[in-house]
């Protein structure tokens, strides 16, 4: 009677000193991020947590947790005296801890609001918030709470996490010895962690199960069969495995924009739509990680998925594990090689080089003032000592013709066209930029390929739809911004020479086989085999593929064709599973002709290489391929008399 006494002159002290503390008006709830068809990609929390309601929970583990941790929960009213007592009664005949005296409303007090000090003045704290949290939410609000507060170990904060990281399923699905390991966690979850001591968390178990009889929620053949079914633990830690490199983006992204309220991602209870494709982003996870299985682990890369026709940013991988390195590849920059040479042939496009013009691959040096001259080779080292039309180079990916292309165009233009396209990180302007020597990123890079796949049209990368507040009020909503940056002639033009590099003779020719459908792309390669790209696309979908080692001392030993543009294919034949395997639709004014490679001109039944090419109406060769036309006197003729038809062509022809 006395201590009982005691206690009630405590707690009426306590009334008059804390009368200044309250609770927040609003209780931190995490924030959530949905893909672009509604579906929850991510729970966001400083923690590994994925809150759910309490009709979500088992009822095995609502009552398991209440049967040892709080007895007498539905009968007090925050704070138990009678608990504190029937625990330190328990404690004291088992010669140790066994049952905690803090009922499950102080318990969330304390994890929710206050430090982990221990001092009177915290006690104080912890008490009155008890009191005002019973004051304000039922015991099923209470008990939520406090289910997807409490820390499971292994990383694990909440029932649900708690549910996947052990058994792999849903709180929902827990069974009555699941449950009752879980709840017996919670009182020392490095010490009654199943996945390393099963021993000593099969003890709790069987502990939690004898309360739960003791209180009549289960009958005693119950608590036999839970404690002789066989369970199995997994020893992993928590976290987020969905799109993880993504969701850090839409994090960093609200931390920027409201930069007085940096926690705002974890503790706002926030509504984030994104363009995300949860279908296509695990589809590319899987395809990636099987892709590199079999390489060297310490080899990393990035895939980015873009809509060409809303920037819409459908699918993002940043690396091959998350929980071991969050730097995210999409976003850094890596010399591209060759995947930059699209931005050139757009440019030629434009200032009236066609398909079929012919440059010579040929010994050439390049005076650079105050530097050795510049000598450029093929990808073998050599030359091949012969003409190449614009889309044969462009389609092997010959090195020679592209700086000989850049010299006749200026870096310069080089530099301006990928500004025009999306290119953002700086550009030196050197002949060698035709060959990638300029570092991008790989979301730039789809960006800038995507005015090929939209008919000239840009569209700027979106990751955020809309944002919206706990009570539905939009903070911020965006729309597709397009622009027109190239002649959609040109786009296709250069689109039907890249479609070159995935047939046969093309550098990526495998992998146009394993797509199956209408697509274009561009392998890329660095100097000695550094990284591997492979940057490709359809009418729907954009994607760039890097593979590369952050230490760049280290090489891939392999071209983009070999590493970068398989998995691309795979990819994108996961991704476009659905869709119909539609062509780039043509341009008025695009005319198609088969040209001679050897010279550029029409081809004929005596012509030994032959390709089809697009060409703006009244560009495309007049001239039939003839005997002697790749001699230097054949060219020289072959040019004469186009020169003569393109004035006919242009005083005499009727438009």
């Amino acid at each position: 009677m006395k201590r009982m006494l005691l206690l009630l002159l405590i707690l009426a002290g306590l009334v008059a000193g804390c009368t200044s503390l309250t609770l927040p008006s609003e209780l931190p709830t995490p924030s959530k991020v949905f893909d672009a068809q509604g579906r929850l990609i991510a729970t966001l929390s400083p923690q590994k947590r994925i809150p759910v309601p309490l009709k979500d929970i088992s009822p095995y583990m609502q009552q398991a947790i209440v049967a040892i941790e709080d007895a007498r929960f539905y009968q007090h009213h925050g704070i138990d005296p009678v608990g504190l007592l029937r625990a330190l009664y328990h404690n004291i005949r088992a010669g140790k801890i066994v049952e905690g005296g803090s009922t499950i409303t102080q318990q969330l007090a304390k994890n929710m609001f206050l430090s982990p000090e221990r001092t009177a003045r915290r006690k104080i704290k912890e008490l009155w918030l008890t009191i005002q949290l019973e004051r304000r939410y039922s015991k099923q609000e209470i008990l939520q709470m406090y289910l997807n507060q409490i820390y499971f170990g292994q990383g694990a904060y909440g029932i649900e996490m708690a549910a996947r990281t052990y058994f792999d399923k849903s709180a929902r699905e827990l069974d009555l010895g699941e449950s009752a390991m879980l709840a017996g966690i919670v009182r020392a979850p490095s010490l009654y962690n199943p996945a390393t001591n099963l021993n000593g968390a099969r003890e709790r178990q069987s502990l939690v199960l004898q309360r739960m009889v003791e209180l009549g929620m289960i009958t005693p053949e119950e608590a036999r069969e839970a404690r002789q079914k066989p369970l199995h633990p997994q020893n992993r830690l928590a976290g987020q495995t969905r799109a993880a490199y993504f969701v850090a983006e839409i994090v960093k992204y609200l931390q920027e924009k409201f930069p007085d309220q940096p926690d705002l991602a974890y503790t706002g209870g926030l509504y984030i739509h994104t363009t995300l494709d949860l279908d296509m982003q695990e589809a590319a996870e899987k395809i990636f990680q099987e892709s590199l299985a079999q390489q060297d682990p310490a080899l990393e890369g990035a895939l980015v998925a873009y809509d060409p026709r809303n920037g819409y940013v459908k699918a993002m991988i940043g690396g091959r594990d998350f929980s071991r390195s969050q730097f995210n590849r999409a976003l850094a920059r890596n010399q591209p090689g060759s995947a930059f040479k699209p931005f050139l042939y757009a440019a030629a496009i434009d200032r009236g080089y066609t398909a079929a013009t012919t440059l010579e691959c040929k010994p050439v040096s390049y005076e650079i003032p105050g530097q050795p001259p510049y000598q450029p080779r093929d990808f073998n080292g050599g030359y091949h000592n012969r003409p190449f039309t614009l889309k044969e180079a462009l389609y092997t990916s010959d090195n020679v013709v592209a700086v000989e292309l850049n010299n006749r165009l200026k870096p310069q233009t080089l530099v301006a066209y990928a500004r025009r396209m999306g290119i953002a990180s700086p550009l030196r302007p050197y002949l060698s930029l035709a060959l990638g020597t300029s570092e991008v990123t790989p979301l730039e890079m789809v960006r800038a390929y995507g005015p090929l796949a939209n008919g000239g049209v840009l569209a700027r990368p979106l990751l955020i739809t809309k944002i919206l507040d706990q009570k539905g009020r939009v903070l911020e909503e965006n729309s597709p911004q397009l622009q027109q940056v190239l002649d959609s002639k040109t786009a296709y033009i250069v689109t039907d020479m890249l479609k070159g590099v995935l047939e046969p003779g093309g550098t990526a020719a495998a992998a146009g086989a394993l797509l199956d459908r209408p697509a274009a792309g561009k392998t890329g390669t660095t100097a000695y085999f550094r990284d591997a790209w492979f940057v490709g696309y359809t009418p729907q979908l954009v994607t760039a593929v890097y593979i590369g080692y952050d230490d760049k001392s280290r090489s891939v030993g392999a071209t983009g064709g070999q590493l970068a543009a398989p998995l691309w294919a795979k990819f994108m034949a996961a991704a476009l599973r659905d869709e119909p395997k539609d062509d780039f639709p043509v341009p008025e004014d695009i005319v198609f002709v088969d040209i001679c490679t050897d010279d550029g001109l029409r081809a004929t039944p005596f012509s030994s290489r032959v390709i089809k090419a697009a060409f703006v109406k009244g560009t495309e060769p007049a001239l039939p391929s003839f005997w002697g036309s790749t001699t230097p006197w054949g060219l020289k003729l072959r040019d004469l008399l186009q020169q003569d038809v393109n004035f006919y062509r242009k005083n005499y022809e009727k438009p």
